[in-house]
């Protein structure tokens, strides 16, 4: 994840348990979700190093499709 996109998402948690416009049960549904996108795009990562470390060549596939 980019340092762009997890300030963000930083961002998005810390209002989000600011804001009096929802209620905790909203509040926290909300923060086990950006959690779970989080553990996914971790994992997501992971993946591209560890294909791009097989061959060059998956490496170049990926970056063909815009993937790392």
């Amino acid at each position: 994840m980019s340092k762009s996109n997890l300030k963000h998402l930083e961002t998005i948690k810390e209002n989000i348990d600011k804001t009096s416009a929802l209620s905790q049960e909203e509040k926290s549904d909300s923060m086990k979700r950006i959690e779970a996108w989080y553990a996914e795009d971790r994992a997501w990562e992971a993946l591209m190093v560890e294909l791009s470390e097989i061959s060059p060549k998956i490496k170049t596939i990926l970056a063909d499709l815009g993937l790392i």
